[in-house]
């Protein structure tokens, strides 16, 4: 046996801790190398996978010393993993913000994955908000004044894609009302493990809470749940995975990640909905491939407003990969 700190409590030379809580891992765990999140599962099993996944991405957890804030990453039983509660929360996405429309109502903007669309109970300082309030305070406010910036619909966290804000009190009262009569058009590119049957079809299963740290699943027979409405287009095969286009009938939080995995076609790169018994997707990707591509609403004088954005390099990367392996079956 070996002993781990945990919580805190700091390795020092020598293998001694400075805290008495100290967690003791079998050294003779069977085994090859895993991904960080399960194995920090292994040793903080008490802990979900969604809470552990977070720890990674504040910057709380280390290898060997060293901060490891890639969910993805895959770590052998030798090394020395600790998840320090202490350390100081890394949310910081180093991108600048890319404004894709604005007028008096409203902004919509690109949202890079990694960033959060709004502060937590944690009260994290650099959000999606806060980079848009700042943007528009600079561009409009006045001497002393003020601006107008408020959320009319979220992304996750590790989900990019675009996002639009009001910037009146008219334009939040008009978007969420398209939002509840559900025709703001809001599509996803997404990457599902498998290959998908048919080329389109429509997911309408209705939600519940599950337990577990911000989890939720579809209601089963005669459950009640929340109205949830997916309908899908395929657009490109790889055999061992589909890109598709979601189109989003109603908003539920975590909607698409859910119907999909439901359906035997979990979000590639999403390790809260995914099974943690089966095998890993032969090509890594450290979040879940899922990009808001789409956006349409009016505006208050009846205006239509379209937008489009690519997804982010790292979706194009995963793509690229999925195509070359295709290639060599």
């Amino acid at each position: 046996m070996r002993a781990e700190c945990t919580r805190g409590s700091l390795q020092l030379p020598g293998g001694s801790c400075d805290d008495v809580r100290v967690k003791t891992v079998p050294t003779a765990s069977a085994g090859g190398p895993l991904r960080i999140v399960r194995r920090l599962q292994t040793i903080y099993p008490e802990e979900s996978a969604t809470r552990l996944k977070r720890a990674v991405t504040e910057g709380q957890v280390t290898v060997d010393g060293a901060v490891v804030n890639d969910p993805g990453a895959i770590v052998s039983r030798e090394v020395a993993l600790r998840w320090d509660r202490n350390l100081r929360k890394e949310r910081r996405v180093q991108t600048s913000l890319v404004v894709l429309y604005e007028d008096d109502d409203s902004i919509a903007v690109f949202k890079p994955s990694g960033l959060l669309t709004h502060p937590t109970e944690a009260k994290e300082v650099d959000t999606l908000l806060s980079r848009v309030s700042t943007y528009v305070q600079r561009r409009h406010g006045g001497s002393g004044e003020r601006t107008f910036v408020s959320v009319v619909h979220r992304l996750d966290k590790e989900t990019s894609g675009i996002l639009v804000f009001a910037r009146s009190r008219r334009g939040l009262v008009g978007m969420q009302a398209q939002l509840r009569a559900h025709t703001m058009d809001r599509r996803y590119r997404a990457v599902v493990e498998g290959d998908m049957s048919g080329d389109t079809g429509t997911y309408d299963r209705e939600l519940v809470a599950e337990p577990g740290e911000r989890r939720r699943g579809v209601a089963k027979p005669g459950e009640p749940g929340i109205k949830a409405v997916t309908e899908w287009t395929v657009i490109e095969r790889f055999g061992i995975a589909t890109l598709v286009e979601a189109r989003l009938k109603t908003g539920r939080t975590h909607q698409i990640r859910i119907h999909f995995a439901n359906a035997g076609h979990v979000l590639v790169g999403d390790s809260v909905y995914r099974d943690r018994k089966a095998k890993p997707f032969p090509v890594p990707f450290p979040r879940q491939a899922l990009h808001a591509g789409h956006l349409g609403w009016k505006t208050a004088e009846g205006k239509a407003v379209s937008l489009d954005a690519d997804p982010p390099g790292d979706f194009l990367k995963l793509l690229e990969e999925l195509r070359k392996r295709k290639k060599r079956k």
